[in-house]
């Protein structure tokens, strides 16, 4: 045990130092532009690492490790379908952010639209933030390092009480990042510990199908498939958790808003010292993104296997197979890049909510004069309340019922899809007008709220990214009906700040087609037409 938290810390605490030394060094950290968007300077690879890093976390490991262990391969779809959403962003929406030189995607809402609609809005991402996608990492980070630790047995404590001491170490680590270091800190630190995520994280399923095999992986690997080979079958049925019609309906919604207009994502190419080096950068994580299902997804069929479907909840299957297969010695650092993942979704997410709180709600209403200086400070300040409050927040999650990665997913979709719909026809649709982007805020919420709830209580039962898709239409087409009663003056146009070079990446196009093959045929593999036998 020693050994194991030695070279934890160890690791743990070289990923610190070395952020902050490099941190130090660019001295960029005390103006806006070089705190929330390391000075406007990130390369290809470090915004590729930001990007998979804050994506990818417990979150996935853990919640959608289970929905595979419940579920399938249907459950890949979640992140295969993210390459599609990658070229949109590196074709269509990139191009036109950078051009304008955004430090928020709610700067665009402010130009489009009007400041109002630009705040509201902030208010929405700040809200998913702080009670959604920050408390749940923690509690899954958690998870892990109570089951992978037994932080529990060893402390003589109950359950709940280890979850919280996790909780709180966790969330105070990766506040330490985002609060203190800026987005530079947080991609050095995202590039370091996705080396070790892409290691260890493929080394698990790696190791399993090595014990499976008895010591030869190809062995492992078709025992497991002989045994349940309905398991590796990508195409969701009409009762799944992912059924295969989601993905021509309601699926692109959170996908493209995620990747093209999530703050805590974008906010890293928004960071690229060229449109080059950001579509590169966008490129490249949307090709490890068809493969990832290897570290999210495989591991949680394997735990079907290994456990023969005996955990009472499937969001233990992944650190349960982890105990089992990995060897003690290795323990500690593989506990360390788990907290590495976690820490790069928490401080992430921190760094932009802070952002957007200290740019669009302080300097844009209370004080409309302040300096750089009292910005940045505002953003520490406010990073700080908001990782408390997540803190607090986390370990109510345990009472939100198994799948974490659904609950995730639907509950974050009640602010993205009217944020979504407005942002989508303020980019396609210029007669839509500010008076339109708010009432389609309040409209959209709505009725995705009786989707959610009204229908399910008179015993309507549809899956949640159908409900979302027909939420979406209305929302978009109340806009349009509204904009004639209340139009636009004139039509919006984007013009070119100089932030950056806007100059397209060459190779842009042929990059983008392969990638969109890739992300085809993987799921022609994993079906019955595929390695799939026909029942």
């Amino acid at each position: 045990m020693l050994t194991t938290l030695i070279t934890f810390f160890i690791f743990t605490a070289g990923v610190a130092i070395t952020s902050w030394w490099f941190t130090r060094k660019t001295k960029m950290a005390h103006s806006s532009v070089g705190y929330f968007l390391g000075g406007r300077n990130l390369t290809a690879v470090l915004i590729t690492a930001s990007l998979l890093l804050t994506n990818l976390s417990t979150e996935h490991l853990v919640g959608l490790n289970g929905s595979a262990y419940a579920f399938g391969m249907e459950v890949m779809a979640w992140e295969t379908m993210a390459a599609f959403a990658l070229v949109f962003m590196a074709i269509y929406f990139l191009p036109r952010y950078l051009k304008m030189g955004l430090v928020t995607i709610t700067e665009f809402l402010e130009l489009r639209y009007d400041k109002q609609t630009r705040v509201i809005c902030s208010g929405l991402f700040l809200l998913l933030y702080i009670t959604t996608l920050l408390p749940i990492v923690l509690y899954t980070g958690a998870i892990s390092m109570e089951s992978i630790f037994d932080v529990s047995k060893n402390l003589n404590i109950d359950k709940m009480t280890a979850i919280v001491i996790m909780v709180v170490s966790i969330g105070a680590l990766g506040s330490l990042y985002a609060i203190l270091g800026g987005l530079k800190a947080v991609a050095i630190s995202d590039l370091i510990n996705g080396i070790g995520l892409v290691i260890g994280g493929a080394l698990i399923p790696i190791l399993a199908f090595y014990k499976i095999g008895d010591g030869e992986f190809l062995a492992g690997v078709h025992t497991v498939f002989e045994a349940v080979p309905d398991r590796f079958n990508a195409i969701g049925e009409s009762n799944s958790d992912v059924p295969f019609s989601v993905l021509f309906t309601g699926m692109f919604i959170p996908q493209i808003f995620y990747w093209t207009m999530n703050q805590s994502i974008i906010q890293r190419a928004f960071a690229a010292k060229n449109l080059a080096e950001g579509q590169k950068g966008v490129l490249l994580t949307a090709f490890f993104k068809i493969f990832i299902p290897f570290v999210v997804v495989v591991p949680g069929i394997i735990a079907y296997y290994y456990f023969k479907n005996s955990l009472n909840d499937p969001d233990y299957a992944y650190p349960e197979l982890v105990k089992a297969v990995l060897p003690v010695s290795l323990i500690g650092i593989f506990a360390a890049i788990v907290v590495g993942a976690i820490l790069s979704t928490f401080n992430g997410a921190l760094n932009s909510a802070a952002t957007l709180f200290s740019i669009d709600i302080y300097k844009g209403y209370v004080n409309q004069k302040a300096s750089e200086t009292q910005v940045v400070k505002i953003g520490r300040i406010s990073g700080t309340i908001m990782a408390i409050t997540a803190i607090i927040l986390a370990p109510f999650i345990s009472m939100a019922g198994k799948g974490l990665y659904i609950i995730l997913q639907e509950f974050s979709s009640i602010f993205n899809m009217p944020i979504f719909a407005i942002i989508i026809s303020g980019l396609l649709l210029p007669k839509v007008s500010a008076k339109a982007a708010k009432i389609g805020l309040i409209t959209g919420t709505l009725l995705y709220l009786f989707s959610k709830f009204g229908m399910e209580a008179i015993g309507v039962h549809i899956h949640f990214l159908h409900r979302l898709a027909a939420a979406f239409v209305i929302t978009i087409l109340t806009l349009i009906i509204v904009s004639r009663y209340y139009p636009r003056k004139n039509n919006f146009v984007i013009k070119d700040t100089g932030a950056v070079n806007v100059e397209n990446w060459k190779y842009l196009k042929p990059v983008c087609i392969l990638i969109i093959l890739l992300t085809i045929i993987v799921f022609l593999f994993f079906s019955p037409i595929g390695i799939i036998p026909s029942q």
